[in-house]
């Protein structure tokens, strides 16, 4: 597989994951009108599985998705998964401005951890676009002033577990394929959720089940762009991308829910833009010495 960086591909994928994740978001409103959450993860990792399989089966079968790194596999798609819960769980107790804003802090961890145990390098573009992204998001969604409660302290678990979880998927690209990362997650995930989806079980509408297909499609290859976007550019490179997709998940709510797009969200998207137009066009040292 080629490993050449590369910041115009690690873009491109990037492109896919926020396409992907913002259909997700939509198909996720929807859906949660009728299901719980746990049904919906269950469904979203069994029906992905099948729909991954075709291109397991082109690459080798089962065979192919051996690892040598299980322990890894397991620890962060249970962190992963955990995170998820707290993310849902944390929208029932704060306003969702806060949530969002304390969600987006975690390319901040991702980057921290990156630069601490993977070696990555810390430049000053990759500050620049954290910093900007962090203020363009806090810019959009002004979240209230105020004590911390229990449902902040659970979002900002969240987005150290999202962020933990990203730096473990950039470690795993080392050394397994794309499609073995996403057929472990979709492996472990199934089997952490089976019990409690189970125990909430409701079967769900024709409605409901065309969403749910949705999840399934976008939540599973949103993680495959994610995982070919960190194969060419360092997790502080890729991670700043995802800011954008609060201003455009802010866009599509005005297009489809007729919700409100002010010059707050316009300002907070330019600086967003701004920061990962810089982190992009910066020099990368190296990959210029690796001939990218």
């Amino acid at each position: 597989m080629d490993r050449t960086p590369s910041k115009p591909r690690a873009a491109l994928w990037m492109t896919g994951w926020l396409a992907l994740m913002l259909i997700v978001a939509i198909a996720g409103r929807e859906t949660t009108r009728e299901l719980n959450v746990f049904q919906i993860m269950e469904a979203r990792s069994v029906l992905g599985f099948f729909m991954l399989y075709p291109l397991i089966r082109l690459s080798g079968g089962f065979e192919a998705m051996k690892t040598s790194r299980p322990l890894q596999h397991v620890a962060r798609n249970l962190i992963h998964y955990a995170a998820q819960l707290g993310w849902f769980f944390a929208l029932t107790l704060i306003p969702l401005g806060q949530v969002v804003a304390i969600e987006f802090t975690m390319p901040i961890w991702t980057a921290i951890l990156a630069a601490s145990f993977l070696g990555e390098r810390m430049t000053i573009w990759k500050i620049s676009a954290i910093v900007l992204g962090v203020v363009g998001v806090v810019v959009i969604v002004r979240p209230a002033a105020g004590e911390i409660n229990p449902g902040q302290l659970i979002a900002l678990g969240a987005a150290v577990g999202f962020g933990i979880s990203v730096a473990m998927m950039k470690s795993l690209t080392r050394t397994e394929m794309t499609l073995a990362i996403i057929f472990w997650m979709l492996v472990v995930q199934s089997a952490a959720g089976f019990f409690p989806s189970l125990y909430v079980w409701r079967w769900p509408s024709a409605y409901a089940w065309g969403w749910l297909v949705v999840i399934a499609f976008c939540g599973t290859f949103s993680h495959y762009c994610m995982a070919r976007a960190m194969l060419y550019a360092d997790a502080t490179v890729v991670l700043p991308m995802d800011f954008l997709r609060v201003p455009l998940a802010a866009a599509a709510g005005w297009l489809i829910y007729s919700e409100r797009l002010d010059m707050f969200t316009l300002l907070g998207a330019a600086l967003i833009l701004t920061g990962n137009l810089l982190n992009l066009r910066a020099a990368d040292p190296v990959s210029v010495r690796a001939g990218a």
